[in-house]
């Protein structure tokens, strides 16, 4: 460890950041005051132009801190989703500082007119056409032109080994001037914290380098793909494009620019008629049934009772649509408000709260880590998740009713294959109002991960 265990009452400070995450933050406690800057980290010589080398990281909380809990998204999201929940915990909690991770799949992003449209420099119709409107009217320009497959091709290689390594450049980062560091991962995230802590460095486990591991919805247990499956997978791969296409869109970017677009006219223009009702090309099961505002129609879409099914990885328990009105406006009434969750997927100046371009190889490395074990697939992809009992540091773990109990199992599982004292171990189901909790951005698919890799999922949530 850098050096000291987790202080005890940093747990009932995690547990309600942990929550809020997972699906009951309702307004931000947070000062208008909290310092929050954007800086960007060298990461490993990767694959790929050197210019994608590096990670963003949004620093929520006095750069005085002594003790930095470094967040880790997960499948398709971006730092910035994190940072309403940073600026609640440095809040309630002196001597912190969150750091919350964009990979390098962020940097594939154009958010020239998102950045322009948040500082008010454009209308939302002139965001909204740039993204999204292109597509049913060729003759709008400029537009977004995203980057086609073959110009891509280096992100097929783009996995656990990059993004841990990444990462440990970061994690060092944090660590300078003896600072105790945490880590911490939401979802999918939870399964990178998993690998992290269990990577082989030069001999010794990730976990050397830290003071306390954090999952949120997300761990990696021992099962693992089976060797032929990543076989298979890595086959699949090489024939397919690079990226995960969420909520069966047939674009890799188009969810986040869906996301992007939808909450910045939520957060700027929220009582304006809705531009993406208006849209002829809005899928009918995520469109509004009666006239709606800009918040509204991203509050229906969003909500965990009127959204798809299929976008249930980007859904929260928010409200509901207002009894009347033309439009029609958005009444809060879940867990969270409905501009929270629009600043949760909007982010921030330079960070915003997804990744439009999710790395397919990531999802699959995942599969292998297998709480830490080695195990054939893991040889076959290269990977070096190898010190399963070797993380001797406190564990915090939140799981939501949506998981089944496999976050706590394979949280269990890790601390007894090290040996991590009971006291040292938190691993809880939290309750809202009396009613276990659903995940708010709902990752689920990846904790029930494919076994004989014939169905590895192009959509796997995280």
């Amino acid at each position: 460890m850098s050096g000291g265990k987790v202080p005890l009452r940093l747990v009932a400070v995690l547990a309600a950041a942990a929550a809020a995450v997972a699906g009951c933050g309702g307004g931000s406690i947070a000062s208008a005051r909290t310092p929050i800057r954007v800086v960007t980290i060298k990461g490993v010589d990767g694959p790929g132009p050197t210019r994608y080398d590096r990670v963003r990281v949004v620093k929520v909380g006095p750069a005085s801190a002594r003790h930095v809990l470094v967040l880790v998204p997960g499948t398709s999201a971006g730092a910035g989703y994190f940072v309403p929940d940073a600026e609640d915990l440095v809040a309630r909690l002196d001597g912190w500082q969150v750091w919350a991770i964009d990979r390098r799949e962020n940097l594939l992003e154009d958010d020239a007119v998102l950045e322009r449209a948040r500082a008010g420099a454009v209308s939302g119709q002139q965001l909204f056409d740039y993204y999204l409107g292109w597509l049913g009217d060729p003759a709008i320009q400029p537009h977004y032109r995203p980057p086609a497959d073959a110009q891509v091709g280096f992100a097929r290689r783009w996995g656990m080994r990059v993004a841990v390594e990444d990462l440990h450049r970061v994690v060092r980062a944090a660590r300078k001037g003896g600072r105790h560091v945490v880590l911490g991962g939401h979802s999918l995230g939870g399964w990178i914290t998993t690998a992290y802590a269990t990577w082989d460095f030069g001999g010794q486990a990730g976990a050397r380098d830290l003071d306390g591991l954090v999952l949120i919805d997300g761990a990696s247990g021992q099962r693992a793909i089976s060797r032929a499956g990543a076989r298979r997978a890595l086959e699949d791969l090489a024939a397919g494009s690079p990226f995960l296409s969420l909520g069966g869109a047939q674009l890799p970017w188009l969810t986040g620019a869906f996301a992007a677009v939808g909450s910045t006219l939520a957060l700027r223009e929220p009582d304006a008629p809705s531009l993406l009702q208006a849209w002829s090309l809005l899928p009918a099961p995520v469109k509004a049934p009666v006239p709606a505002t800009n918040a509204a129609q991203f509050g229906f879409a969003v909500d965990v009772d009127t959204g798809p099914k299929n976008l249930a990885e980007a859904q929260a328990h928010l409200g509901g649509l207002a009894s009347s009105g033309d439009p029609r406006g958005f009444r809060d009434g879940g867990y969270a408000t409905v501009r929270r969750a629009a600043r949760s997927l909007n982010g921030i100046a330079g960070a915003d709260g997804t990744a439009w371009f999710h790395p397919r190889r990531l999802t699959l490395d995942a599969m292998a880590v297998g709480g830490g074990v080695t195990n054939p697939a893991q040889k076959l992809l290269g990977l070096r998740a190898e010190h399963g009992a070797d993380v001797h540091v406190p564990i915090y773990a939140l799981e939501t009713s949506l998981l089944k109990g496999v976050v706590l199992k394979a949280t269990r599982g890790l601390a007894r294959r090290s040996h991590v004292p009971a006291r040292d171990v938190t691993a809880r189901r939290p309750q809202h109002q009396g009613r276990p909790l659903r995940s708010d951005l709902r990752r689920a698919g990846e904790q029930r991960l494919p076994q004989d890799g014939r169905a590895v999922p192009q959509a796997t949530p995280g």
